[in-house]
C-alpha cells in the first residue's frame, strides 16, 4: 500500500524560519575551532544538505515564523508539531525559543511543547524543567550533550537529576546519539553510554535523536533489550534511513520507531514527505511511524 495519505502526522522535530541563523546557532559554534564553522557557516551542518531550506529567501524573511511554518504543516499532512520552548528563573519567556512560545500561546491544538536541558545549569536547569511543564505543560526534555559547552556525556551524572525528573514528571527524554553534525566532539554521544543509562533509569523513556550512526546495530540491540528505549528519524532525508532501522520497524521494532523531520533547519517538509512515499514500511507499520509511536509517548491520546 505505502504511506497512507489520511493518518494525521505528529512531527518530533519541527521549527520556525529565523532571520539570523548565526545568532541561532551561536550556543553550538562557541566551541567549534575550523574557520569554515566559525565564520562560513550561518547554520553549523549546512555542509551535510545539499540545498538547506533555511537558504531559502522567501523563508527567512517571512515576517510571521509561525505562520509559514503552520503553513507548511497544512500543506503536507503534519498535524501536530513538537517545538522547543525555554524558561529563564522566573521571568518566564526564553531568548532563542520565544517563538516556540508564540506557536503555543496562538495554536494550542498544533503544536506541543519540549524544553531544552543544560546539565551544566545544575539544580537552576532542574528547576527550569518544572517551570516550563507547569507553565507550559510541556510533553519532554530534550538534549544535546555534545552541543553543551562544555560537553556532557549521555551517562555522565551530572545528566542524572534531568533523567531522574523526568521519570517523575513522567515525559520522555529526547537525545541527540551519535556523531553529531556540526565539527565538535563525539565521544559523548557514543550509543553504548545509553545502556547504563537505561539500565539506571528502568522507567525513563529516552528517544534517540539524529540516526544514532555509525552505531546503528547496537542500537538496535539496545532497543530490543530496553522497553523504555525508542529511535526518531530526525535530521535524516527518507532516502536516507538506515536500512537496519527499517528492517527492525517491519519486523521487532514497529513501536519504537517515530517519524520526526527536521524542518527548516535541512530539510524541507515537501522533500520530507516527497521522499518517505519510497520507504519500504510495512503497512501496518505507517500508522505507528507517522503518529501512533509518538501519542503514545507524548501521551496525546490520554
Amino acid at each position: 500500500m505505502g504511506m497512507p495519505t489520511d493518518v494525521p502526522i505528529i512531527d518530533t522535530m519541527i521549527g520556525f524560519p529565523a532571520k539570523d541563523m548565526k545568532a541561532q546557532y551561536a550556543f553550538i559554534t562557541q566551541q567549534t575551532k575550523d574557520k569554515e564553522s566559525k565564520e562560513g557557516f550561518e547554520f553549523p551542518v549546512e555542509y551535510m544538505f545539499k540545498a538547506p531550506p533555511d537558504k531559502d529567501q522567501a523563508l527567512r524573511e517571512a515576517d510571521d515564523p509561525v505562520g509559514f511554518t503552520l503553513s507548511q504543516m497544512d500543506a503536507w499532512g503534519v498535524e501536530i508539531g513538537m517545538v522547543g520552548v525555554s524558561v529563564r528563573g522566573a521571568d518566564g519567556v526564553s531568548d532563542g525559543e520565544a517563538t516556540g512560545v508564540e506557536a503555543l500561546e496562538r495554536y494550542p491544538d498544533r503544536f506541543i511543547g519540549s524544553v531544552n536541558a543544560d546539565p551544566n545549569e545544575g539544580m537552576g536547569g532542574i528547576e527550569k524543567i518544572v517551570k516550563a511543564y507547569e507553565t507550559y505543560g510541556v510533553r519532554a526534555i530534550t538534549m544535546f550533550p555534545a552541543g553543551c559547552f562544555p560537553q556532557v556525556a549521555i551517562n555522565d551524572k551530572k545528566m542524572y537529576p534531568i533523567y531522574a525528573k523526568a521519570c517523575e514528571l513522567d515525559i520522555p527524554v529526547f537525545v541527540c546519539t551519535g556523531i553529531p553534525g556540526p565539527r565538535v566532539k563525539f565521544q559523548v554521544q557514543h550509543v553504548e553510554h545509553v545502556d547504563e543509562v537505561m539500565y539506571d533509569f528502568p522507567e525513563l523513556v529516552y528517544v534517540a535523536r539524529h540516526g544514532c550512526q555509525p552505531w546503528t546495530e547496537l542500537m538496535v540491540k539496545l532497543m530490543l533489550k530496553w522497553p523504555g528505549l525508542h529511535y526518531s528519524t530526525s535530521a535524516f532525508a527518507p532516502k536516507h534511513y538506515d536500512p537496519r532501522i527499517i528492517d527492525y520497524a517491519n519486523t521487532r521494532g514497529a513501536d519504537k520507531v517515530i517519524y520526526a523531520g527536521y524542518f527548516p533547519m535541512g530539510l524541507s517538509l515537501e522533500r520530507i514527505m516527497t521522499e518517505m512515499r519510497n520507504v519500504p514500511f510495512k503497512d501496518e507499520v505507517w500508522p505507528k511511524f507517522l503518529r501512533g509511536n509518538a501519542a503514545r509517548v507524548l501521551k496525546l491520546d490520554t
